[in-house]
């Protein structure tokens, strides 16, 4: 995988596509984030991009993105500056200046913010992430997990709102009163945290996010263009396994509480013929199951592609009859620890009954040989 340096007009396709695939249905519609980093290109703004391994011990990092319900991203148009105005507040708050952004999440639109507000801003955006996918909630990031307090935080709506949470009592109630606000914001706002030290960044970040949904997001273009098949080539970039191919033949999916909840039923076609699947929903795709028993679920990524083009669908995207391939990615290591499982493991999200295991990729259960399979 070649690192970004920069990105260009002519990477923004790339990242939009590999973005939406990471972000496991959430992190807002990439495809308007896209559109907006691209006319501040066409201004003749830069998006720098720093690998973790450059920065200086004392940069003080900031995350931002967007905060609200996915599907109500592509109904409500942003006013365009939201997370620019909330790293403002946030640099008044404290009386300091940023010296780099990075993304809270590589899913989804939330992975163009930081581009955005970088180049509105002139700052550089960091190679890396907070959570290697997209989570509903903000202490399901890195950051909270490993020790990092995300207050004062600011947000900004596209009326010319500012809110600034100056201290919260832990990590769970910023993401209450964050949440709270921005569903009267409309539900949708732009969030900016805490800045914290390049030597945390460093450690506690998920690394190469940015530079890892670009290279994912050119495969997938390389093989629709030499007519080879998409689904597959992310199986082979990430590491990952087909679930199923199905159609969609149920959609619950409601606003709660600033997200988006519900669950897709699927019944399966071609090898899958007569199987039922089940994928529950939190503004990103949680938990699949086979015929009744789980066989993925949080952290690890659940992936819902067109069946045919190998494109990601985000959650607001979903529709009856879609034909679709579900697959799964496994998650990066920073997810899977104790720490880790106890804030975004099932049971964070209503399921104690879901034990967590590792998912298995396709090279690790050809090395455990026959009934090495961990999943079912």
């Amino acid at each position: 995988m070649t690192e970004l340096r920069e990105v260009t007009l002519g990477d923004l396709d790339a990242i939009e596509i590999g973005a939406a695939i990471l972000g496991t249905g959430g992190g807002g519609n990439p495809y308007i984030g896209k559109l907006r980093c691209r006319e501040e290109l066409r201004k003749g703004r830069r998006i720098p991009v720093i690998p973790l391994d450059d920065l200086a011990d004392d940069a003080l990092v900031v995350s931002l993105g967007g905060i609200g319900a996915p599907v109500v991203g592509v109904e409500k148009i942003e006013q365009g500056e939201e997370c620019l105005r909330a790293l403002q507040a946030l640099e008044a708050e404290l009386g300091c200046q940023i010296d780099a952004l990075i993304a809270t999440e590589i899913g989804g639109a939330n992975a163009m913010e930081p581009m955005l507000t970088a180049a509105q801003a002139g700052l550089p955006v960091v190679d890396g992430d907070g959570m290697g996918r997209a989570f509903p909630e903000m202490q399901m990031c890195t950051w909270s997990i490993y020790g990092h307090r995300s207050t004062p935080a600011a947000m900004a709506d596209e009326k010319g709102s500012i809110v600034v949470l100056r201290h919260t009592p832990n990590e769970v109630w910023l993401e209450r009163l964050a949440r709270a606000n921005v569903v009267v914001m409309g539900a949708a706002a732009g969030i900016a945290l805490a800045p914290m030290r390049g030597d945390f960044v460093r450690k506690a970040s998920i690394p190469h996010t940015l530079s890892q949904a670009h290279a994912l997001g050119n495969a997938v273009l390389r093989a629709q263009a030499n007519h080879a098949d998409p689904v597959q080539t992310v199986i082979d970039q990430e590491r990952g396994r087909l679930l199923m191919t199905a159609k969609i033949v149920d959609l619950e999916r409601h606003l709660k509480g600033g997200f988006a909840i519900g669950h897709i039923a699927l019944e399966g076609f071609g090898e899958n013929r007569g199987e039922h699947g089940r994928i529950d929903l939190q503004n990103e795709f949680l938990v699949f199951r086979r015929d009744g028993a789980v066989e993925v679920c949080v952290p690890d990524l659940i992936v819902v592609l067109e069946a045919d083009t190998g494109l990601p669908i985000t959650t607001e995207m979903l529709r009856y009859g879609q034909r679709i391939a579900v697959l799964a990615l496994p998650c990066h290591d920073l997810l899977r620890t104790p720490e880790a499982l106890a804030v975004i493991g099932p049971a964070a999200f209503g399921y104690p009954d879901i034990a967590y295991c590792p998912l298995a990729t396709v090279a690790e259960s050809h090395a455990a040989g026959p009934g090495g399979e961990t999943l079912a």
